[in-house]
């Protein structure tokens, strides 16, 4: 099954327009620990202020091969609580291990998800790039591209209205039904490449979310997309997203430095450009906000008033 776009894919998804959504934990500073009902809070806010969707990352473990020293939330837990404490914004997870979850029991808290919301929830999927983790959960990192898929093809079959749960070969008399089915058709979204071709990419999902890349880089990877699209899924839409850190300077003037993945902006270019972004055929934004010391909420304010007005003008 390719998942379709429903009410939530719709409201991320359109040609020629760009919607922003907020990457959860967004914290003050890089010693904060990540309170979980704050950020709770802040998408209520982001919901409030006219953001589009909130996000929210799976990072089971940390250890010393790992970055970050904060531990995060589990993702469909911390959504259950969004979902309840928003009415208007789009929910999903960027990115949902697929290679380390059991595709039932995402499909299950998927439908839960769904069913809260009214139809909110957008699954983004990803195959995991941390080896130690997959050590962990005692899992081979050398297949994950072939268990992706097939990992891949039992969630969209469980995501069937209604649901349809492949058959057991090692008891092909049992009957298996996942109650209640989707109430909605969930987008399934590849966040990365995880590990496939855009051909398949194209093929299977609603849509594709990318890493930031200069804008001369990020134009040729539309291109490919784009032509991927065309070539396997001629005529239906398939959605662009991209992820890209945001280090918000207080002069909402400054200009805007390429930092990795982002930049380091004012609001007011942060405005000039996601409109670039959205000129190019940019469909969704996910904003990454480091912390700089500001208070979370108030960097929320600062993008509704000078980077969300200006883009639906």
């Amino acid at each position: 099954m390719i998942a379709s776009q429903h009410d939530a894919g719709t409201k991320l998804y359109q040609d020629g327009q760009l919607s922003v959504g907020i990457v959860l934990p967004v914290r003050q500073t890089e010693h904060d620990t990540v309170d979980f009902q704050e950020q709770v809070e802040l998408a209520r806010l982001a919901d409030k202020l006219g953001f589009t969707a909130v996000w929210v990352r799976d990072v089971p473990l940390n250890g010393p091969w790992y970055p970050e020293t904060f531990g995060h939330p589990d993702p469909f837990s911390m959504l259950g609580a969004i979902a309840m404490a928003t009415s208007r914004l789009s929910i999903g997870t960027a990115a949902t291990v697929l290679t380390l979850r059991h595709p039932l029991h995402i499909a299950k808290a998927a439908i839960t998800l769904d069913r809260l919301t009214g139809g909110r929830f957008v699954l983004g999927l990803g195959s995991g790039d941390r080896r130690e983790e997959f050590a962990a959960f005692d899992a081979d990192t050398q297949d994950h591209k072939i268990l992706f898929q097939r990992h891949w093809s039992a969630l969209a079959a469980a995501l069937e209205q209604p649901s349809r749960i492949a058959q057991n070969l090692l008891a092909p008399a049992v009957t298996y039904e996942m109650r209640p089915s989707a109430l909605s058709r969930i987008p399934m979204v590849a966040i990365g490449s995880a590990g496939q071709s855009l051909e398949w990419i194209a093929r299977n999902c609603s849509g594709w979310t990318t890493y930031h890349r200069p804008p001369d880089v990020q134009r040729d990877r539309h291109a490919m997309w784009r032509r991927a699209v065309d070539r396997v899924a001629t005529g239906q839409f398939r959605s662009f997203g991209v992820g890209v850190h945001i280090e918000l300077l207080d002069n909402a003037s400054a200009p805007a430095d390429p930092i990795h993945l982002g930049y380091r902006t004012g609001t007011y270019s942060l405005s000039r450009v996601l409109g670039n972004m959205r000129d190019a055929g940019v469909h969704h934004v996910l904003l990454n906000l480091p912390p700089t010391g500001e208070p979370p909420r108030h960097k929320l304010e600062r993008i509704a008033a000078d980077v969300l007005l200006p883009l639906t003008r």
